[in-house]
């Protein structure tokens, strides 16, 4: 009789399951693997360009998470598109009256959210900030020189605020600056001014001689123009004067010749109550404008008008007459 003994498949043995879940799991860690090299995170204040064999294929801009191949198929980018500010550093340049300032200005600067301007930003300067920033203050250099050219010194530096033009200045900076800088290196500029203006000293002595002149003719002026006041008041004041005493003159004209009348008046109504007493008030009346403290006279005193003295008042020398009798 043939005995069969019943031997279980290989692939049913403990060894071999295990060797199958090595294998998953080894699969699976390589495809989670796969996907974590193919996933992306596009932060706030960036882009991620995507280059496919060092050549740009497409850009990322909104912040989330976003795909590609995995590498060295696709590789990633990040350019930063947060505001940058760059200094020109300090630059002697001229005026348009010939002297020389020393300047300093800032250029606010920022690579814009624009797929075309991220991909020239990224071949003009290999994704540098700090060698676009180089290029930007010789840009800001050149500017300057161009620009301050087209003022005179008193246009930059004055005590009078009316007289400044700096934010002209800083105005045809923007404008020179912007398109050159968005056209070679995709770069906006976001704001132009100056940071610091100073005078050499030749150029400060000529600007303080300058302004010790133009105090000097604001002086003279001043002085003129105050002479010219007074001159006015003081011939205003003199015919106010004139016109016063005119009218004080006619006004004591009008009296004297209304206290005349009045006195005129006043004799008559005497001569008429007694004409004897008023011709003899007339006639010390005319002594007394006639003869005066360093006054000689030698009169005969029987006539008039001393014989008033002598005889007296007509009435009382016929009294005595009367009593004498």
């Amino acid at each position: 009789m043939a005995l069969f003994h019943h031997h279980p498949p290989a692939s049913d043995s403990p060894s071999s399951g295990w060797r199958h879940w090595k294998t998953a799991a080894a699969l699976g860690v390589l495809l989670l693997a796969g996907l974590s090299a193919c996933m992306l995170q596009v932060h706030s204040g960036e882009a991620l360009v995507i280059t496919r064999f060092g050549a740009p294929v497409r850009v990322l801009l909104q912040p989330g998470l976003a795909w590609r191949l995995p590498p060295p198929l696709e590789t990633v980018v990040p350019v930063d598109l947060r505001l940058r500010t760059t200094s020109s550093g300090l630059q002697d340049v001229g005026t348009r009256d010939g002297l020389r300032v020393i300047m300093q200005s800032y250029v606010a600067w920022q690579v814009p959210a624009d797929s075309s301007h991220i991909t020239r930003f990224l071949r003009a300067v290999q994704n540098q900030p700090d060698e676009a920033a180089r290029q930007i203050a010789t840009f800001a250099g050149s500017a300057m020189e161009t620009g301050s050219s087209r003022f005179a010194l008193g246009n930059l530096v004055n005590t009078d605020r009316s007289q400044l033009r700096i934010s002209q200045l800083e105005q045809q900076l923007r404008q020179q600056l912007a398109p050159q800088l968005l056209e070679s290196y995709g770069v906006r500029v976001v704001d132009v001014g100056l940071e610091r203006l100073t005078l050499p000293a030749v150029t400060l002595d000529a600007t303080v001689a300058r302004m010790r002149a133009e105090r000097d003719t604001i002086a003279a002026e001043r002085t003129a123009s105050g002479n010219e006041q007074a001159a006015a008041i003081r011939a205003n004041a003199a015919r106010d004067a004139r016109i016063q005493q005119a009218d004080a003159s006619v006004a004591a004209a009008e009296i004297e010749a209304g206290s005349r009348v009045q006195a005129a008046r006043i004799y008559a109504d005497a001569w008429q109550q007694a004409p004897e007493l008023y011709k003899t008030l007339r006639s010390l009346d005319t002594l007394n404008g006639v003869v005066g403290s360093g006054t000689h006279l030698i009169l005969r005193t029987d006539a008039a008008p001393f014989r008033a003295l002598v005889d007296g008042p007509p009435g009382l020398a016929a009294g005595k007459s009367a009593k004498g009798k």
